[in-house]
């Protein structure tokens, strides 16, 4: 029997063989919980962030373990940057099948009458901007091949509202109200824009981050100490644990594939049940 969060590999499965996936924000986990899994599945793998030196290792990672894999730096907020990066990127195939459009900036954890001009801008910057820069880009390839299927990574956030995260908030919401456009506008080219909605993801650097800066955040929602903060969080959620990485690269590699062939437009929330 399975145990929840467990892996499931597909053994000869190769939903992907001869497709080439693009992942922004390849560098962070669930880039690279996605690229993984693509790779297993026969997929050639092109990987974009900015944090150059771990990006070159995850590179080196998946070829090592077997993976066809290359990639560039990007600023995604940057449209020329974002322009030669998917021009490289479509270059090393002549094409590119599938999107993976996860690149994306938490921001502070404040309470609403005390976050920082700054760094709200950043937020939107980095996850509305560079957001639609990738799609655009990536979309005019997809348009000309009159095929292609995106996902972009927004969150619960943007559903519920979470304490804390006003600019992650509006700005994930912001990117289901884009997936849905695109999605509408891209159809008569035959191409497909879905979205996935994280709740709690883990182990790893964000739920880390996530558990402490809402410690910090001193607001009435949440404990000061960060492993009562950990149990709070888990406690809303009615399966009683995070997602794994490999439970969201599974949703993904699901709304990539054919088996989704006829799903567009949509959210699909990872959040074990919030609603």
């Amino acid at each position: 029997m399975r145990r929840s969060g467990q892996t499931i590999r597909m053994g000869g499965m190769k939903r992907f063989q001869d497709r080439v996936l693009l992942v922004t924000g390849a560098a962070g986990d669930i880039g690279g919980a996605v690229a993984r899994r693509l790779a297993d599945e026969g997929a050639g793998v092109f990987l974009t962030d900015i944090a150059e030196d771990k990006l070159n290792a995850r590179i080196e990672e998946l070829n090592g373990a077997g993976a066809e894999a290359s990639g560039t730096v990007c600023d995604v907020t940057d449209w020329k940057s974002t322009q030669s990066m998917v021009r490289t990127a479509a270059a090393w195939h002549g094409r590119i099948d599938l999107l993976f459009n996860n690149a994306g900036y938490q921001g502070l954890f404040r309470q609403s009458h005390e976050y920082p001009p700054e760094d709200f801008a950043k937020v939107m910057e980095v996850n509305v901007v560079g957001v639609f820069h990738v799609l655009r880009a990536v979309s005019e390839v997809m348009v000309e091949q009159k095929a292609g299927v995106i996902v972009t990574t927004a969150s619960m956030a943007g559903l519920v509202g979470p304490p804390n995260m006003i600019a992650y908030a509006a700005s994930k919401a912001a990117v289901q109200g884009l997936t849905r456009t695109a999605a509408k506008d891209l159809a008569p080219f035959g191409i497909r824009v879905n979205s996935i909605s994280p709740a709690f993801v883990g182990p790893g650097f964000m739920w880390d981050r996530q558990v402490e800066l809402q410690a910090a955040a001193g607001s009435r929602y949440y404990d000061t100490d960060p492993e009562k903060v950990a149990e709070q969080m888990i406690g809303r959620v009615p399966l009683r644990r995070f997602a794994s990485m490999d439970e969201l690269a599974g949703v993904v590699a699901f709304l990539l594939s054919d088996d989704a062939s006829y799903l567009t437009a949509i959210n699909v929330p990872i959040a074990g049940g919030i609603l």
